[in-house]
C-alpha cells in the first residue's frame, strides 16, 4: 500500500531538519564558541603527539580531556553538536595512538572509549536540548503573562473610568430628584399664595412651607458639599469614652421616642485615639440616630467600644428589622434611602470621614434583629 505523498513530504522534512540539526548550531550560539571546541580539540590532539612515551599518565589524563570538548559542544549545539564532536574526538583518539601507551595494548578499551565518548555527547545534547525548550517555553509563558497581564490593566482602567463616570451620573441624578422635590413644593406654594394674597392665614401656611423647603435644599445642598469635597481631618489625642457618652447622652435628651433604651459597653481604660473629635462625632451622631429610626416600635440601642490589637473599634447595634438584601450592597451609594425622608447621604459621608482617619466602617451583623455596624480605626495613626 503506498504511502500519502504528503505525508511522505512531512516525514522527510522532518528527517531533514533533524539531520540538520546535527551540523547547525542553535541561532543564539556564537562563531566563537565553535571556533573554541574545534581549537580545544586541536590542542589536546597537539598535546598528545607532542607528549613523550615516558609521560604515560600524563597521556591517560590527556585522552580524559577529550569529555570537555564534547560535553561543551552538547551543551551549545544540542544532541546533534555532541555527537558530531564525540565522533571528531573518538577519530583523533583511535589514530594518534602511540605503540606504549597503555591504550594502544588493549584496542577493545579504546573503541569501548570512544562509544562513551558518544554516549556522553548525545545525553548532554539531549539534556541540553530539553533545559533549552522548557526555558523557551517558561520565556513564552512569561512573555503571554505579561500580555495577559498588560490587557487586565488596560481593561481595569476602562472599568475604572467606566465606574467614575456612572457613580459620576448616578450621584447627578440623585442630586437633580432631590432637589426637584423641594423646588416642586416651592414653586406650588408660591402659585397658590399668588393666586389668593388676601388670605392671611394661607398665606402663612405657604411661605412656611417655602421655608422649610428652603432649608431642606440648604441642608442637601451642605451635605453634597461635604460628602463631594470632605475637610481634611485634624487629629489630636481624643477622649473616646468622653465623646461616645456626650453623643448618647444627647441623642437621649433630644430623642421624641420614649420607648428606646441606651445602653453603653465601653471598655475601661481605652487608650487615646488620635482623630478629628467632631467628624468622628458626626458618623456616631449619625450612626446611632439611623439605629433609633430603625426601631419605630421601640428597643435598644447599644454602643460598645473596646481595644483590638492596635485598632479601637466601636460597635453601633440596634433591635430593628435589619436591611434586606436587595439593600445591602447600596447602603454606601450617595442619594440612597429607603426613608420617607433624608438625603440618602449619611452613610456614605460616615464612610467617607472613616476611611479618611485610615479606618473602616463595615456593616459588621446584618438580621431580622437588627444590625450593627463596626468603627476601626487605628490607635498609633500619625498626621499625615
Amino acid at each position: 500500500m503506498n504511502p500519502n505523498p504528503a505525508t511522505s513530504q512531512g516525514l522527510g522534512r522532518q528527517s531533514w531538519k533533524a539531520g540538520a540539526h546535527i551540523i547547525q548550531p542553535h541561532s543564539e550560539l556564537s562563531v566563537g564558541w565553535l571556533i573554541g571546541i574545534a581549537g580545544s580539540i586541536l590542542l589536546i590532539e597537539l598535546a598528545l603527539r607532542f607528549s613523550p612515551e615516558a609521560l604515560e599518565h600524563w597521556i591517560y589524563a590527556l585522552h580524559r580531556l577529550y569529555y570537555l570538548p564534547i560535553i561543551c559542544a552538547g551543551l551549545t549545539f544540542g544532541w546533534g553538536g555532541g555527537l558530531l564532536a564525540a565522533v571528531v574526538c573518538s577519530a583523533s583518539y583511535l589514530l594518534h595512538g602511540q605503540a606504549d601507551s597503555p591504550d594502544a595494548r588493549n584496542p577493545l578499551d579504546r573503541h569501548l572509549e570512544t562509544l562513551v565518548f558518544c554516549l556522553v555527547g548525545v545525553l548532554t545534547g539531549i539534556l541540553s536540548d530539553r533545559e533549552r525548550r522548557q526555558r523557551d517555553k517558561a520565556e513564552e509563558t512569561a512573555r503571554e503573562l505579561q500580555r495577559v497581564y498588560q490587557e487586565l490593566q488596560d481593561n481595569l482602567e476602562h472599568v475604572k473610568r467606566a465606574a467614575r463616570m456612572s457613580a459620576l451620573g448616578h450621584l447627578s441624578a440623585g442630586l437633580a430628584h432631590e432637589i426637584r422635590n423641594p423646588l416642586a413644593s416651592i414653586e406650588g406654594a408660591a402659585a397658590i399664595v399668588e393666586r389668593a394674597p388676601e388670605n392671611v392665614e394661607q398665606r402663612k401656611e405657604f411661605l412656611g412651607i417655602i421655608q422649610e423647603e428652603s432649608r431642606r435644599l440648604n441642608g442637601l445642598v451642605t451635605h453634597f458639599l461635604e460628602f463631594a469635597r470632605p475637610q481634611r481631618p485634624e487629629l489630636r489625642p481624643t477622649d473616646i469614652r468622653a465623646l461616645l457618652e456626650s453623643v448618647v447622652q444627647l441623642i437621649a435628651q433630644t430623642s421624641p421616642r420614649t420607648n428606646v433604651r441606651f445602653e453603653k459597653k465601653i471598655a475601661p481604660e481605652l487608650p487615646l485615639l488620635r482623630c478629628d473629635s467632631e467628624q468622628l462625632r458626626q458618623v456616631i451622631l449619625n450612626l446611632i440616630i439611623n439605629a433609633v429610626q430603625a426601631m419605630p416600635q421601640g428597643g435598644q440601642v447599644t454602643v460598645e467600644a473596646q481595644r483590638q490589637g492596635e485598632n479601637l473599634v466601636i460597635r453601633i447595634r440596634d433591635q430593628g428589622t435589619g436591611i434586606s438584601a436587595e439593600h445591602v450592597e447600596s447602603i454606601y451609594d450617595p442619594f440612597f434611602t429607603t426613608k420617607q425622608t433624608g438625603t440618602g447621604l449619611g452613610l456614605p459621608i460616615a464612610y467617607q470621614v472613616v476611611e479618611q482617619h485610615g479606618g473602616e466602617l463595615v456593616l459588621a451583623e446584618n438580621s431580622p434583629e437588627g444590625v450593627c455596624f463596626a468603627i476601626s480605626l487605628p490607635i498609633n495613626r500619625q498626621t499625615e
